[in-house]
């Protein structure tokens, strides 16, 4: 099992999520708990499409962090 970073923005009707390791893995949602079962049904889909199709599935290596700001 493996843990990808997920990154939530929110949008004029709700939100969007993508995976940065895995392009092309996106998904929207009206709420973020939604927007993140969204997520996990599109990333296990993405990694059978690539398994089926002998594609490499790549480690998780992205990583976030909030930075505070004072300006």
């Amino acid at each position: 099992m493996s843990d990808y970073l997920v990154i939530y923005e929110q949008t004029g009707t709700g939100y969007s999520a993508y995976a940065p390791d895995l392009p092309g893995c996106i998904t929207t949602g009206n709420t973020i708990a939604e927007t993140r079962a969204n997520m996990e049904e599109a990333i296990a889909g993405h990694l059978a499409v690539m398994r089926e199709f002998g594609d490499p599935i790549p480690q998780p290596s992205a990583v976030a962090e909030r930075l505070p700001i004072s300006a």
